[in-house]
């Protein structure tokens, strides 16, 4: 099975970030959100 599919949206949200060698911030400024947000969702909080 694949693990992707096993982890959390927080989890995968971190390892694709990761992944890509973007920080919470950079990836933020990305979205248009608070650098706060990120962690937020990594950290299995809102997903608003």
């Amino acid at each position: 099975m694949d693990t992707m599919t096993e982890l959390s949206f927080g989890q995968r949200l971190q390892t694709l970030r990761a992944a890509a060698s973007f920080s919470q911030e950079q990836l933020a400024e990305r979205l248009d959100v608070a650098r706060q947000t990120i962690s937020k969702w990594e950290l299995g909080g809102s997903l608003r």
